[in-house]
């Protein structure tokens, strides 16, 4: 047990840094594309690749306090006791990751864009309510995570259409 929580602590450390919060949104893209292309092998790669980029960065030797905060509220968050509402809430991020993945499955870009840009938005408004002021920290990197995405999902629609 002593390991999982080294590891965990070694983890979230390095998680401070914020070029992670930066890239995270970024991985929506190869999983759309897996999911467009329908290779489970792919989709499974890039959620290995998310769920891991959290520690790909050093630890920082300077954290923005608000982040520092907002890492303290996920720690309290996820360590906490869970109940039927934080069950129903948390299944949210496998149910939209699953949407996602069909809407690009099925090849629909529509439902496909509508459901990155509600993940990114209900993404902001968890981290607002949850972390009262330090969910600020999330919304740069969230909204710029967007944008790119849209941007390319928008281009890569406008090429595959133009076959």
């Amino acid at each position: 047990m002593d390991f999982l929580n080294d590891f965990f602590t070694w983890a979230f450390e390095r998680h401070h840094n914020i070029l992670s919060w930066y890239i995270r949104p970024l991985f929506l893209l190869p999983f759309c594309y897996f999911a467009y292309k329908r290779s489970v092998k792919g989709i499974i790669i890039t959620l290995i690749a998310l769920f891991t980029s959290m520690f790909w960065f050093p630890k920082p030797t300077t954290v923005d306090p608000k982040v520092e905060e907002f890492l303290a509220m996920e720690i309290d968050y996820l360590l906490g006791n869970w109940n039927v509402i934080k069950i129903l809430l948390s299944s949210m991020v496998p149910l939209t990751m699953f949407a996602l993945a069909y809407a690009f499955w099925r090849n629909s870009w529509k439902y496909g864009i509508l459901v990155i840009n509600l993940i990114a938005i209900l993404k902001v408004l968890w981290s607002l309510y949850a972390g009262d002021g330090s969910g600020i920290a999330v919304i740069l990197p969230a909204l710029i995570g967007l944008m790119i995405c849209n941007l390319i999902i928008w281009i890569a629609y406008r090429l595959v259409k133009k076959k």
